[in-house]
């Protein structure tokens, strides 16, 4: 009787099988399927995260320069200056020096300002980052141009180069 139970058991356990390989190719095939239509969707949303916190960082240096010129009646004198850890105009208006997160940290915006005394005045600032020109379109379609820059006049646009 426990000779019977024995050969029963092992009868079923050669009778199991594992995968074969057409059925492993087929779920091979169906995840790299699923990484082909994936990817790119995570990549262009990166990029799109990347252009928004440029974009963020961009209306936090506006901000700044609003309140330098509130607190001293005019913007400060700059031209293509580097918002960096030695700026005295506007580091005490900024939590801390914005990053880019295209450019990386020793990369810096730069603002200029134009008739800073005056009262037509105004200023651009412009981010170093290289962006993807397609996470530009929103604000500046059919662009080449791929730098993110504020104008105190017109708003978000594309520049060419820093």
């Amino acid at each position: 009787m426990v000779d019977v139970r024995v050969s029963t058991l092992e009868r079923r356990r050669s009778v199991q099988r594992g995968f074969t390989l057409v059925e492993m190719m087929i779920v091979v095939a169906i995840i790299a399927m699923l990484v082909l239509i994936l990817v790119p969707n995570f990549v262009r949303a990166r990029a799109q995260a990347q252009t928004a916190s440029c974009m963020m960082n961009l209306k936090e240096i506006a901000t700044a320069l609003e309140l330098y010129q509130a607190d001293n009646d005019r913007y400060p004198t700059a031209s293509n200056q580097p918002l960096d850890g030695s700026d005295p105009n506007l580091l005490p208006y900024v939590k801390q020096v914005p990053v880019d997160p295209v450019a990386g940290p020793q990369a810096y915006y730069e603002y200029t300002t134009r008739n800073p005394g005056a009262g037509d005045a105004s200023y651009t600032i412009v981010c170093p980052g290289s962006h993807d020109p397609a996470t530009l379109a929103k604000f500046a379609p059919n662009t080449t141009n791929r730098h993110v820059q504020y104008d105190s006049a017109s708003g978000f646009g594309a520049a060419a180069s820093q």
